[in-house]
């Protein structure tokens, strides 16, 4: 009995109404007096719990002397909540998703060899329509056969491979200048973005072993935009370094040396690290 007394609290009535009902169920019609034993509760708790049932039409009163009271059918009970419970849950599928004017979804660390590793499988996996990663052979070693699979799946996957790895799947663009990327930051950077809906980035420290490697994670739709954005500039860069290597030597140095100097010198982007 009491597990039905909280299934009926679940459904919206307070802890009175869902005795007064049960018992109602066990005898009807009932006078006030023979509901309140029944349900074993106050007499003029049983009244005020009646009168309040009458006008949720759950139960009905005689026009009798004294006055009887008759609950409605279970099924009547179960069918009229049951539309009132679906019509709300419909009412919050279509006004819920309109009410995110301050809301910002989290961008999240997430920390650990295995944690990492697992975390990009999954938003691999999540992908419908594209993936586009930027990594070091290291790590496609991890995601080659999720991406190989997401790629057999009909989706787009995109690839830049920092230090030229082969792959002979998806659009693969093979960075010139990655071995110069490692002693500059201290760490191999991986970059991923599925479809517009989630991306991850970080650093994997190459010079201190004791440090875990770590990614921030996202669903954030304009962050996600971003990694996408600098992979594409990625594969942009990456294509015409390998169409014009002897121009962009003449014009830059080896290595582009001369760019890097004009860009990073004053800057702290690389003393940070």
């Amino acid at each position: 009995m009491d597990e039905l007394v909280e299934s009926l609290k679940s459904i919206g009535l307070n802890s009175y109404e869902a005795k007064v009902y049960l018992a109602l169920l066990k005898k009807y019609p009932a006078t006030g007096y023979e509901v309140s034993k029944l349900a074993d509760i106050p007499q003029a708790r049983a009244y005020d719990t009646l009168k309040a049932l009458e006008n949720d039409n759950i139960v009905t009163s005689s026009a009798t002397k004294p006055v009887t009271y008759t609950p409605i059918r279970p099924k009547e009970l179960t069918k009229r909540y049951r539309r009132q419970i679906t019509s709300t849950l419909d009412l919050l599928d279509k006004k819920l998703p309109n009410v995110k004017d301050d809301y910002t979804e989290p961008v999240l660390s997430v920390t650990g060899v295995h944690s990492v590793s697992n975390k990009i499988l999954e938003i691999i996996k999540n992908a419908k329509k594209e993936v586009l990663i930027a990594l070091w052979s290291q790590d496609f070693k991890t995601f080659e056969a999720e991406l190989l699979n997401a790629y057999n799946r009909g989706l787009e996957v995109k690839i830049v491979a920092y230090d030229g790895f082969p792959c002979n799947f998806g659009t693969v663009s093979r960075h010139v200048t990655g071995k110069d990327i490692v002693p500059t930051l201290g760490g191999r950077m991986i970059f991923a973005a599925c479809d517009n809906s989630e991306g991850i980035f970080g650093r994997i420290d190459t010079l201190n072993k004791n440090i875990e490697p770590q990614i921030v994670w996202t669903q954030n739709q304009d962050i996600v935009f971003l990694i996408k954005a600098f992979i594409v500039q990625d594969m942009y860069l990456t294509d015409i370094a390998e169409q014009f290597p002897e121009q962009l030597k003449y014009f830059y140095g080896a290595g582009l040396k001369k760019l890097k100097d004009k860009i990073l010198v004053g800057t702290d982007f690389v003393s940070k690290f």
